[in-house]
């Protein structure tokens, strides 16, 4: 499923904007993030609504040069869902080509395939409270690369378990270099989920699995856009 802007070379963008990566094995790190719009998901716990529709056509010029004001290294395209816009190939390979580290987030759902191999790749498989878990395509397994990343975002007890045997299922801890446990948002304590992890000593069978937390929601307000 994807969805095209006016041209090959154009983009609908939501926003870009310049700040810390809040999640990943990349946390810490100054990012500038390009959001795209469009959303071909609706996860119960999504903090990106705004990014469904709203936003600008932007040649990739244009966001490129954008991109070069904040002489930054680190580049993420994010959405809403990136990968419904078929010029976000181009992009992500004119960004390479022009020497960024690219990160792309994708909820994945939608091909992977034919992302370019020097893109680091942080894709979610859905878990069952978000009520997306049917969309995952599970076929993207098969295409990540040992640099990648896979992430759960857990809301409960029931997505931890579901996580960990599909973690099992597909062999995920062998092919990615990291595999990442989030927390919904004010849904869950971080806690309930770290005492999981160290009491049943996940690290022997999964020892690439991390918590963490969306760190640019423990700098700025929660619901502080533009960070």
């Amino acid at each position: 499923m994807e969805s095209t802007a006016k041209t090959d070379n154009t983009l609908k963008v939501n926003e870009i904007f310049f700040s810390i990566q809040g999640e990943s094995s990349h946390a810490g790190k100054p990012c500038v993030f390009v959001r795209l719009t469009y959303c071909n998901l609706r996860c119960s716990y999504c903090d990106t609504e705004y990014a469904f529709y709203d936003g600008k056509d932007m040649t990739l010029e244009e966001i490129i040069d954008e991109v070069r004001q904040y002489h930054c290294k680190t580049i993420e395209i994010t959405g809403g869902e990136p990968l419904m816009q078929k010029p976000v190939h181009a992009l992500m390979k004119r960004l390479c080509d022009d020497g960024f580290e690219v990160l792309i987030e994708t909820g994945g759902s939608l091909d992977i395939s034919t992302i370019d191999p020097r893109v680091f790749k942080i894709m979610d498989l859905k878990c069952p409270s978000s009520r997306m878990a049917h969309k995952n395509l599970y076929e993207n397994i098969a295409h990540l690369l040992p640099n990648d990343e896979v992430k759960f975002v857990i809301g409960n007890r029931e997505d931890y378990e579901w996580a960990i045997d599909k973690i099992k299922q597909y062999h995920i801890h062998a092919k990615v270099h990291a595999i990442l446990f989030s927390p919904v948002f004010d849904k869950i304590e971080p806690l309930e989920i770290v005492n999981r992890m160290l009491e049943d000593k996940i690290q022997k069978e999964i020892p690439n699995l991390r918590f963490q937390i969306q760190m640019h929601k423990m700098i700025w307000a929660p619901e502080t856009r533009g960070v």
